[in-house]
């Protein structure tokens, strides 16, 4: 007994000195990666005194005198402060270098970073920017530096054993290609539309991306078009890729993927502008809540930046100087996408001349990989990557990539914005990717404007590959002047939702008829702040951009009611369903039920098409309304849509029952639909993820305005809207914003996640500059070093 008492007590000390070592370990990462944010600093760059004042909420109030550098300095010590791992993951990402740090799992991701050349593209803007942009940049990037060498390490960094290196001006460009690419193109959409023509034949092109519907919003009417004409005339063409060359193509895809880069049904951004005669308040209110990845940490970075000139407020991208959305003094600006088709892939001939570098990746613990790259005069020859010569050389042509790209050059000036003469002239230089810009200033002025490289093809609309044998060339670029716009429309409301952007009397061609987000957004939004029957308030617009109704569920709900159940535990779910109103709750059985159903039927096509391909909603919708030919599957015996209803169903809920258990009472939403903000690096690391990532339940669903498109196989949300923000013109700093997580990207810091709380319940932050409004408030002063 003695003996076991010793045992005893020794496994308790052993315990004890285990968990103090393991709390000392925690202590000690705290203690060296959380960075200082009060007392004062001096650092080499500064002109003068800088202020950082954070609020409750760890949002910088950078406050600089002596200039606008000093203020933009001031922004890339904070970025450097709290997102250094974000910011450098980023630059990897654009470098193609990310197997350096994480090993050959990553290989994939590189080869296809490297041979699209995104770090190239940056390269190649840097000089084409303004003079005054490019004073900013070099304070910027001092700012960061300064930051990176105050001493505080970011855990990644610890974990992955390697430093950041010093960020360049270049730097703070390269990311803006990466949003190019998440945001703009239609390369994915060609590689399906051909495969869809191959294995269906023409008519398959429609069935399984679906064309907007005539009856659909567009975001411009045909009496704000300004100039029309005939459309111009466009036709499908025909090219033909042989199988082989389809899956090369298709890894691609799969490594942008990884990156979560990806264009998901119902992927997209709302936004909003509502004119003074509409308001309670007589003066503008503008909204927007751009859709995007939900990662750990979040996209955005809140701050308030104000210089002498320089004096904005709104989100920033860690890696870029500048407010991106949000409002100065004077005039507020929000975007949403407008995925023209700016991205073409061209079929080389035999003969094709081409260019070609070898460029050496290195990968931590194992061989350095050569990789030959080709191009063509139409661009980088996508199709060999990770497959070798598989027959014909496929090139990407696409606007982000050619030089001279003066994008931040535009974001920079709309910060300096004072009227709608100054945001169209910063508008000029926007190149990628094209955005829907709505606009309001305390003059009581509205706009759009949906500026970018938008090509110009004659004769054929980009819809599918075509021959490089120069017959499919583009003609130019529309004219800015000619790009869709509009100042203080008649009905004074403009609203954007990724739907189509004019009415076919526009005189070019955007893109084709399927480039455009399904209407369900843009036409629930439009109904809500025209169905009032008082003036418009900040309140209101809250409350839309909350709003969880499905026009989807709407839209198929008597095809599914109208199914005949297989088993009990089909005929369950058909009854929960009958009585739904369409609102997706988290306390509701009938959105998981919908949700999972949905998620069944998306895959109808994928034994025609022999791959994994999910159509969207409205491709849904078509062909149950047709009883149309993607419903059949020989192999399962289907022969038309009420067997694919049927058999969609029993699948849906037999998996919810492995999942959640045999009582559908249980099977409520937030159970399910959580939001999956996850660690780009460490997110599906088991001994890591628990620390990186966060979750908490979610309402909304496929295609609501408070978009929240479950994943497929999950029902977690992985996308939605990452930043939001309402912008009052008549008294500016009661204007609202919130990001999805928190303003640290460090685990062991203050703020990682006090906004997404806020954020899931539909609360927000003031967007304000007056000191009163900040709580709790930390300061740090940076000194000039003399």
């Amino acid at each position: 007994m003695r003996l076991l008492g010793r045992l005893g007590r020794g496994l308790l000390w052993l315990i004890l000195l285990l968990l103090a070592a393991a709390l000392a370990v925690v202590v000690w990462l705290k203690v060296t990666s959380t960075p200082r944010t009060a007392g004062t600093v001096t650092l080499a760059g500064l002109r003068g005194p800088v202020t950082v004042t954070r609020d409750a909420w760890g949002v910088p109030h950078i406050r600089a005198p002596s200039s606008d550098e000093d203020a933009l300095f001031a922004l890339g010590f904070v970025h450097a402060q709290d997102r250094a791992w974000q910011m450098d993951f980023q630059r990897r990402v654009a470098q193609g270098r990310l197997a350096e740090v994480l090993g050959e799992a990553a290989l994939p991701q590189d080869r296809f970073l490297r041979t699209w050349g995104f770090y190239r593209a940056a390269q190649t803007a840097l000089p084409a920017l303004s003079e005054r942009s490019r004073r900013m940049v070099r304070a910027y990037t001092a700012g960061v530096n300064a930051g990176l060498r105050q001493g505080k390490v970011a855990p990644e960094f610890r974990i992955l054993g390697y430093t950041p290196e010093p960020w360049t001006e270049v730097d703070s460009i390269a990311w803006s290609k990466l949003m190019a690419y998440d945001l703009g193109g239609n390369w994915e959409e060609e590689i399906l539309g051909m495969r869809a023509v191959k294995r269906l034949g023409r008519e398959g092109l429609d069935a399984v991306l679906p064309p907007y519907p005539a009856s659909g919003p567009t975001i411009l009417s045909r009496g704000e078009l300004g100039r029309s004409g005939p459309a111009v005339p466009a036709a499908d063409e025909t090219a033909v890729l042989p199988e082989a060359t389809l899956r090369a193509l298709e890894a691609h895809l799969g490594a942008a993927r990884a990156l979560g880069m990806e264009g998901v049904p119902g992927k997209g951004s709302n936004n909003w502008v509502i004119a003074g005669s509409r308001t309670a308040s007589g003066q503008p209110i503008l909204a927007d809540d751009p859709h995007l990845a939900l990662t750990s940490p979040m996209l955005w970075y809140l701050a308030d930046i104000q210089g002498p000139q320089l004096r904005a407020i709104g989100a920033t991208i860690p890696g870029l100087p500048g407010i991106v959305i949000g409002r100065n003094e004077r005039v507020a600006w929000g975007v949403t996408n407008v995925n023209p088709d700016v991205q073409d892939l061209y079929i080389e001939p035999a003969d094709a001349r081409l260019t070609e570098r070898t460029e050496i990746i290195r990968v931590k613990g194992g061989e350095d990989v050569r990789l030959t790259i080709r191009e063509s005069e139409h661009g980088p020859i996508i199709s060999g990557v990770g497959a070798g010569e598989v027959g014909p050389r496929v090139a990407l042509k696409w606007t982000a990539l050619q030089p001279g790209d003066t994008t931040l050059d535009a974001f920079l000036e709309l910060n300096y914005a004072q009227n709608w003469s100054d945001f169209v002239r910063a508008l000029k230089k926007y190149v990628a990717p094209s955005q829907n810009f709505v606009y309001a200033d305390v003059e009581g002025n509205t706009g759009y404007y949906a500026p970018g490289r938008v090509p110009i093809r004659r004769g054929w609309d980009g819809s599918l590959p075509v021959p490089g044998d120069g017959s499919r060339e583009w003609q130019g670029f529309i004219p800015f002047e000619e790009l869709p716009h509009t100042l203080n429309p008649a009905d004074g409301l403009v609203v954007t939702a990724n739907n189509k952007v004019v009415p076919e009397e526009y005189p070019y061609l955007l893109g084709n008829r399927r480039n455009w987000a399904e209407p369900y957004r843009a036409q629930r939004i439009t109904d809500l702040l025209t169905a009032r029957t008082s003036r418009l308030t900040v309140e209101d617009v809250r409350q839309v951009q909350l709003d969880t109704f499905s026009l989807v569920w709407r839209d198929l709900k008597p095809f599914l009611l109208g199914t005949l159940p297989s088993g009990d535990l089909s005929r369950q779910a058909l009854e929960w369903l009958r009585d739904w109103d369409g609102n997706m709750r988290t306390d509701r059985v009938q959105p998981t039920i919908f949700e999972a159903w949905l998620a069944e039927l998306q895959t109808m096509a994928q034994d025609e098409l022999g791959n994994e391909t999910r159509l969207n909603s409205l491709a849904v919708l078509n062909q149950l309304r047709q009883d149309g030919e993607l419903c059949r599957n020989e192999a399962a015996h289907r022969q038309n849509c009420a067997a694919e209803l049927q058999a969609s169903l029993k699948r849906a809920v037999e998996r919810l029952a492995a999942r959640l258990g045999p009582d559908p009472a249980g099977w409520t939403y937030g159970r399910v639909h959580t939001v999956a903000s996850h660690h780009r690096a460490f997110g599906e690391v088991a001994a890591l993820a628990w620390l990186f990532n966060h979750s908490v339940p979610t309402p909304g669903g496929t295609n609501t305005v408070n978009v929240a498109r479950p994943d497929p196989e999950t029902l977690r949300q992985t996308h939605g809207p990452s930043y939001r923000q309402i912008v009052d013109l008549g008294d500016l700093n009661s204007s609202l914003y919130v990001g999805s997580l928190g303003q640290s990207g460090n685990p062991f810091g203050e703020h990682v996640t006090d906004q997404q709380r806020l954020w899931a319940a539909g609360e927000y932050l003031p967007m304000s500059t007056d000191e009163e409004d900040w709580g709790r408030t930390t300061t740090l002063t940076l000194l000039p070093q003399r």
